[in-house]
């Protein structure tokens, strides 16, 4: 493994360099349908700063570090419903974007069984740097574009598109797709019952996880606190394996979405 240290990070120390990729990427730029799609966990780079976090390469690959087949999936469901879409580019082992900053889990040091030697006793500078290069810079993107369309009178429904393991710690997940939502259930509700009325896969409400404020940010911040209609779809990732699955997929929960923003409206 390459060294993880860096030099300490001082207050205005950047921490990102300036030939590294920004903190996110938009796609469907120009988009004119009310689909705004997010993807907080889409990338696995890692700034030049921090080296590795002391991680493996093979680590690396896995779910610890982003969610596998998300990117593609939203890129393709971007495509399928002229849809807005902002990706993460960094791991969430650097700073979690679905998790409020200071909450366990933002920054782990251990993530399942793995410890991430690079994220334990960080000081509240080099905390703040991670926060300031990425978390705030991608929530702050997602906002301004929710303003821009309200000033046009564009409606905005958002979508916030994750994946998860077939296994987890040793116990097999039997979902196929898991629909997340809090408090508001107005899009969440009318696209599980879609996907149900399938017949062919199984559907988590709010399975395999469940929206919280303890333990999400996009969905509490940008859609309850926004009354954005909004849902978070979980995808199994042995599901997505190949881009065209993904192709297919993004086209099954594109007919699914709209049918249920018609619902919700």
């Amino acid at each position: 493994m390459k060294g993880f240290a860096a030099a300490p990070l001082q207050p205005g120390f950047g921490l990102l360099d300036e030939d590294e990729p920004a903190a996110f990427r938009v796609e469907n730029a120009a988009a004119a349908s009310p689909f705004l799609l997010i993807s907080d966990h889409a990338g696995r780079r890692i700034p030049r700063a921090l080296g590795d976090l002391g991680v493996s390469a093979s680590d690396l690959q896995r779910h610890i570090a982003w969610d596998l087949g998300a990117a593609g999936l939203a890129s393709q469901l971007a495509r399928v419903l002229d849809a807005w879409l902002i990706q993460q580019t960094y791991s969430r082992l650097v700073i979690d974007c679905n998790r409020p900053p200071g909450a366990p889990g933002s920054i782990p040091a251990r993530s399942e069984r793995t410890e991430i030697p690079g994220n334990h006793g960080l000081s509240p500078v080099a905390r703040l740097a991670r926060e300031e290069a990425i978390f705030h810079p991608y929530h702050q993107r997602i906002d301004t574009e929710i303003e821009q369309r309200r000033e046009r009178g564009q409606p905005t429904v958002l979508v916030s598109l994750h994946s998860f393991t077939p296994v987890y710690m040793e116990q097999s997940r039997r979902w196929h797709l898991g629909v997340l939502y809090g408090r508001d259930a107005r899009l969440a509700h009318p696209l599980r019952d879609a996907m149900r009325a399938d017949g062919t896969w199984v559907v988590g409400d709010n399975e395999p996880y469940a929206v919280t404020d303890a333990t999400d940010y996009a969905v509490p911040v940008h859609g309850e606190r926004g009354g954005l209609r909004h849902v978070a779809i979980e995808v199994r990732q042995d599901l997505l394996a190949t881009p065209e699955d993904q192709h297919a997929w993004a086209e099954r929960l594109g007919a699914w979405l709209q049918q249920a923003e018609a619902l919700s409206s």
